[in-house]
């Protein structure tokens, strides 16, 4: 009991089935027959495609596609400004993909399909695209954008290429040639409309443009009325010039008169050393006509200073406030004169100074009059000072309101600027767009014309070498998706580590010719002396009864694997048709030959099989031997050989499990191994009933049968974790030679 344990921790880690690469070889050739299915039919339709298939020729023309339409309009734009506001989706380059699709749209090619209706009347759109019906075929039209360039310096060129493919020769090339005529009608009728659109747009955009270029001069006019300027750049760069030499003369002004005021009080101070000229200095301060003079000729100094600053020293104004102030000076002298006592001093004509008579003969006539002299400078170089002062104040004044002048002017000068270079350039462009309608022109042309279909060939070849390509390798994929969705097992080494049971062996596919000869030879080797006519009724039983090799070594395996002796055995498997009833037979017959006397019962009531294989009577069996407790076993069985009875199932009851169960049934087992050397079992399968698992507690030994190819593991695992601690000898792989690992 203990080696027939199952390794529960196994059982429950067994990986998921897949495709291993190393089991390849297997699968194909276990799968061989349905590779070999897929490859033929694909072979098939190859065939039968390269066998319909026609002769197919071809004609081609080439045509170039440009975009020189707006060149003219564009390189001006360009040129002009980058940033103008003159732009039209309309004026663009030409979008090749667009023009290849046009090139295909069935519009067109309705047009190329009334065009040859005279010389074709059958001729439909689907017959130049390439579809017929619902199901569309490789096309027979094929537009290319060709490259230029070689290597990786390749780029799509401006030249399509345009193919067309049929079975006649002459009608590739009419075809191409109704297509050209198309093409070209539909590209000058194109080119018109977009130029008058282009047209339109630019007439539409004139009035819009003129008015903004009126009202952005008028609104610059303005301003230059509002501050009298005509560009406040430049007119600020002269107001900022006449400020640097406004400030460049009062520095010089301030200068002199710093040096006449020093002048001046050394004047003073020299007055000041005599009691003469200290008394002048008196009588000229208290002279009330000597301070207004003094004051009369500081205005004329100022207004003059002032004039200056506004004309030339020709200018009368100039020459008039010089005159005055001349006149002044005079009459100052004058009322020096007066002041100091009765006649003026006077300057004799050799420059030298005559003495005054009474008290005043001392006095210093020169000092005096060259006081009078700085005093009259100072005077002037004053009003000269105040007078540039005031120049520079308003100078500053008038310049600082120049920022806010000059940003309004560089705003509506660009403005005024683009308005006009927009209309400029919508003038030139109106101009253009109407040369070219007039002139029409072609941005299609064609550079190679149509010539007569080129035979190609008829693609038989490609088909046959496409089907005998495609056949073995769509056959092993699908093999393979077939071998992936399925859970059987295969090999006997994966059915025995699933189970973790003693692989008694395998049994090969047996065939009838082999069974017949050696169960006629173990007939007559063993029964000899058996009358002819019993001879020749049981002879017919066992020529149904499997036979083989290997049989006998898995009986042997059996007892081997138990040192001590049973007597019955029970045959079950995971699932039905696994060829459990068959390998219970075989087991039969070989422990016949091993001179043992063997009962052979069929358990499976619900699904009995082994009294038709054997052609036996099934009227009555187990089921009614079970009901029926008043006749003897004997009653029920039947001899096909010497050594070997059968027990069919009989009628298959309504409770198959109270009869399995019933104390009846195990008394039944325990008086045939009274009885036989060997009760052999033929159980019903494991999975989907419980006979098999109440027969397995009756019985001293049990073994599995798992057909290769057939059984999946998780069917094997759920049988052998249902068996449990159940003396189980081992397991049988059948039908091993149909799946070689």
């Amino acid at each position: 009991m203990a080696n027939t344990s199952l390794n529960q921790g196994q059982l429950i880690t067994t990986s998921p089935h897949a495709v291993d690469i190393r089991q390849l070889s297997a699968i194909l050739f276990r799968r061989r027959f349905l590779i070999l299915g897929v490859s033929g039919l694909v072979m098939c339709v190859a065939i039968f495609l390269a066998t319909i298939a026609k002769p197919k020729y071809q004609s081609s023309m080439q045509l170039l596609v440009s975009s020189n339409l707006y060149e003219g309009l564009q390189s001006r734009n360009i040129q002009g400004n980058t940033d103008s506001q003159f732009t039209d989706p309309n004026f663009q380059v030409v979008d090749y993909t667009a023009q290849l699709r046009l090139m295909l749209s069935t519009k067109l090619i309705q047009k190329a399909v009334d065009l040859l209706r005279p010389e074709y009347p059958d001729i439909q759109v689907e017959d130049i695209l390439g579809k017929k019906g619902k199901q569309a075929k490789p096309g027979s039209l094929v537009v290319a954008q060709l490259e230029g360039g070689t290597g990786v310096n390749k780029v799509p060129s401006q030249v399509f290429e345009i193919t067309f493919k049929d079975e006649d020769p002459i009608k590739a090339e009419k075809v191409l040639q109704a297509l050209k005529k198309v093409y070209q009608d539909y590209n000058i009728e194109q080119q018109k409309q977009r130029l008058n659109k282009g047209l339109s747009f630019v007439n539409d955009r004139l009035p819009k443009i003129k008015q903004e270029v009126i009202k952005s001069e008028n609104n610059l006019e303005q301003f230059r009325q509002k501050h009298n300027l005509l560009d406040p750049e430049a007119q600020g760069k002269i107001i900022l010039d006449s400020l640097a030499d406004t400030q460049k003369q009062l520095q010089s002004t301030r200068a002199q008169l710093q040096d006449v005021r020093a002048r001046y009080n050394n004047l003073q101070r020299k007055m000041a050393a005599s009691p003469q000229n200290a008394l002048i200095s008196s009588r000229l301060s208290q002279s009330t006509r000597y301070q207004t003079l003094l004051n009369e000729i500081q205005k004329t100094e100022l207004a003059l200073a002032q004039e200056r600053l506004r004309y030339t020293d020709t200018s009368p104004a100039i020459a008039k406030l010089t005159q005055q102030r001349s006149n002044q000076v005079s009459l100052l002298r004058q009322e020096i004169g007066r002041s100091l006592g009765d006649k003026a001093p006077k300057t004799l004509e050799n420059g030298k100074s005559l003495l005054t008579q009474g008290q005043m003969g001392e006095v210093d006539l020169k000092l005096l009059e060259e006081l009078i002299q700085v005093q009259t400078a100072t005077l002037g170089l004053v009003a000269n000072e105040q007078s540039l002062a005031k120049s520079e104040q308003q100078l500053r004044s008038e310049l600082a309101k120049y920022p806010t002048l000059i940003a309004e002017y560089n705003r509506l000068l660009p403005e005024v600027e683009t308005n006009r270079k927009t209309l400029e350039q919508l003038l030139q462009a109106q101009q253009s767009l109407g040369m070219q309608i007039a002139q029409g022109g072609f941005d299609w042309q064609v550079l190679e014309e149509p010539q007569p279909g080129i035979y190609i060939g008829s693609g038989r070849t490609l088909r046959l070498a496409g089907g005998a390509v495609i056949g073995p390798i769509l056959g092993i994929a699908i093999a393979l998706i077939w071998e992936m969705s399925k859970d059987a097992i295969y090999s006997e080494q994966e059915l025995q580590n699933l189970t973790n049971l003693r692989l008694l062996g395998r049994v090969p596919k047996l065939s009838l010719p082999l069974r017949k000869k050696r169960l006629s030879a173990l007939f007559f080797h063993e029964k000899g002396s058996l009358t002819p006519r019993y001879r020749d009724k049981q002879l017919s039983v066992y020529t149904r009864l499997p036979f083989h090799e290997s049989l006998d070594m898995i009986y042997q395996n059996i007892l081997l694997s138990n040192p001590y002796a049973f007597k019955s055995l029970m045959v079950t498997s995971a699932r039905s048709a696994e060829g459990k009833t068959t390998i219970a037979q075989g087991l039969a017959v070989s422990a016949a030959r091993m001179h043992q006397r063997v009962l052979l019962i069929d358990a499976n009531m619900r699904e009995p099989h082994l009294h038709n294989i054997l052609e036996l009577s099934n009227d009555w069996g187990l089921s009614l031997l079970l009901v029926d407790e008043t006749n003897t076993p004997p009653d029920y069985i039947q001899p096909i050989h010497p050594a070997i009875d059968v027990l069919t199932a009989g009628p298959t009851p309504e409770d198959t499990v109270k009869l399995l169960s019933s104390r009846r049934m195990k008394e039944l087992i325990q008086i045939f191994e009274q009885t036989y050397d060997l009760v052999l079992i033929d159980a019903p399968a494991i999975l989907g009933t419980v006979d098999a698992r109440i027969l397995a507690t009756y019985c001293h030994q049990i073994v599995l049968v798992g057909k290769i190819g057939l059984v999946t593991r998780n069917e094997l695992i759920q049988a052998t974790e249902i068996l449990g601690e159940l003396n189980v000898v081992g397991i049988i792989a059948n039908e091993a030679n149909t799946a070689k690992a």
